[in-house]
């Protein structure tokens, strides 16, 4: 299981407010950071991983929580 740097906590947002949130903070972490997105929304299952492919951003998966971690590749 990855240790994430950084959790950001979305719960009880609709989407596609975690992705928004996600977009925001993602670009103030250093390069390889992981980032935990705290997501109760059925979509963020969808999104999270979506934003990362149009992103190029690596999606390293579903997380305890719920929650999905990702890298910052870029």
């Amino acid at each position: 299981m990855t240790t994430p740097d950084e959790v950001l906590d979305c719960l009880g947002q609709r989407c596609p407010l975690p992705v928004i949130a996600l977009a925001r903070r993602l670009p103030e972490l250093p390069v390889g950071a992981v980032i935990r997105v705290l997501a109760d929304d059925p979509a963020a299952a969808v999104d999270i991983p979506a934003w990362c492919r149009m992103r190029q951003q690596e999606f390293l998966g579903a997380a305890p929580g719920p929650g999905y971690d990702v890298r910052r590749s870029a």
